[in-house]
């Protein structure tokens, strides 16, 4: 198995294919085999790289939450791509995986070649945080005591998770049977230490704006809090461009992969020709720009 070590950590990883460098970066409740679909499309013209996040088996599981947070997981995606002799590379991340995104676009924005942000959003709200605190919490505890199993109950029900259920019921049974091979350590861990722990999207308005990294963020028309999110991040960053999907849920990677695979190709495509271009200042008006902090 390929590892790479990062800060002591080791991490596994997977890539495929050949040319510029795409790096994906997995959800929460997902780990690197959510991105199939992208890596066996985008594998045909690009070098794509997935890997486990730390406490995500077999990447190493560290025992002390000390060693989980948001700034050491967006480490790991920069010594990742290190030690694989990457200088820039397109990153995709979705959901827990898209705000280390974002983060490595504010920390290391020279070795990114562009962000695309899916899902982005839990916990990001001032207004509803402290209960996303408390939930978290309970969710950390429920991991300890109750095991994979205990802790996936909520998933099979929630508001912007049954839209894969059912759209592909197969897509969602395996979605179950590859998060029980998780470790529950490591769930808990990544809850305390990264999640509970990491600032909040919707309050960095001021370093977002300054972000000019090319960026496309895609987000579900049924995942609410993502979406609240993703309306922000369009209106603070100027880099941004929203796609905004319909009757989807919070993993439009795997929910509609057809309508993903195009919107990113496309995406990528224009970064790579040079013909991207940021928001013109001109279309910003007095409404949108009274929601931008």
């Amino acid at each position: 198995m390929p590892f790479a070590d990062s800060n002591g950590v080791k991490l596994y990883y997977e890539e495929t294919g050949r040319g510029t460098p795409i790096v994906f970066v997995h959800e929460f409740s997902g780990d690197l085999r959510t991105w199939e679909m992208q890596i066996r499309h985008f594998g045909r013209r690009y070098r794509c790289i997935a890997y486990n996040a730390r406490g995500y088996p077999p990447s190493e599981v560290p025992s002390s939450v000390s060693k989980y947070s948001h700034r050491q997981a967006t480490d790991d995606l920069a010594n990742l791509m290190r030690r694989l002799g990457i200088s820039k590379a397109h990153v995709i991340g979705c959901s827990m995986g898209a705000y280390t995104t974002l983060q490595f676009g504010l920390r290391y924005p020279r070795r990114a070649l562009s962000l695309t942000v899916i899902g982005a959003g839990a916990g990001s709200d001032p207004a509803t945080h402290k209960q996303f605190l408390k939930t978290s919490a309970a969710t950390a505890k429920r991991f300890e005591e109750e095991g994979l199993a205990g802790a996936l109950r909520p998933y099979r029900t929630a508001g912007n998770r049954i839209q894969l259920g059912n759209k592909d019921p197969r897509a969602f049974r395996e979605f179950f049977r590859r998060f029980l091979e998780h470790s529950a350590l490591g769930h808990a861990n990544t809850v305390r230490g990264v999640q509970m722990r990491r600032f909040l999207l919707r309050a960095m308005g001021g370093p977002l704006s300054r972000l000019n990294v090319p960026t496309h963020v895609v987000v579900g028309d049924e995942d609410e809090t993502s979406l609240d999110t993703g309306l922000f991040l369009k209106r603070v960053c100027p880099a941004a461009r929203l796609t905004i999907a319909p009757a989807t849920g919070h993993l439009v990677n795997n929910e509609e992969q057809e309508l993903f695979n195009r919107i990113t190709e496309e995406f990528l495509g224009l970064v790579d020709s040079g013909r991207w271009r940021p928001r013109d200042p001109r279309s910003l008006n007095p409404s949108t720009m009274a929601k931008r902090n």
